[in-house]
């Protein structure tokens, strides 16, 4: 493993939204919620959702050519303030699999999200680096760090419809 000689390439994604932290926090926490804005473009099934140290999130979700499916293990939770998560895809039985579309994709993601309240807006960091991964994985992930935002941008996208309809 080559990630105590070089930094990891780490994707970072820094959005606002309009909305106190306590709710955004709940947006990513709430499985109805989660599964509203996670996975734009598809039907997002939360199969679990256990929010605490030592728990899992696994998430089903269904496209026209199948299924993917993740598993995130939750390594910190401070609400409303941080969540810490070992994200990976599984195959049908939750286990850790290579990403169908993308052999060298990392089998295991470290996803730090922070909530950061300011004058009733609420500011989030999402960064997903590789963890314990391959040469293979490292080059795959910075290759692809790019195009991440479309992905997740997306889902930031339908998140903040949902934040304005929580708050009618």
């Amino acid at each position: 493993m080559s990630e105590q000689n070089k930094e990891l390439p780490t994707y970072i994604l820094d959005r606002e939204f309009d909305a106190p932290r306590e709710m955004v926090w709940k947006t990513w926490t709430d499985p109805k919620l989660l599964a509203r804005w996670y996975g734009p473009n598809v039907e997002t099934i939360i199969h679990e959702l256990d929010v605490r140290v030592g728990g899992v999130w696994r998430n089903e979700m269904r496209m026209s050519q199948g299924s993917g499916y993740q598993i995130s293990k939750y390594t910190e939770v401070s609400p409303p303030e941080k969540l810490v998560m070992l994200m990976s895809n599984t195959d049908a039985e939750w286990n850790i699999a290579a990403n169908p579309m993308m052999p060298d994709w990392p089998r295991v993601l470290l996803t730090t999200v922070t909530f950061e309240e300011e004058n009733g807006k609420t500011k989030m960091r999402l960064t997903w680096a590789p963890h314990e991964a391959t040469d293979a994985e490292l080059t795959c992930f910075e290759g692809a760090i790019a195009g991440l935002d479309s992905g997740w941008g997306s889902g930031m996208e339908l998140l903040a419809e949902l934040l304005k309809e929580l708050q009618g």
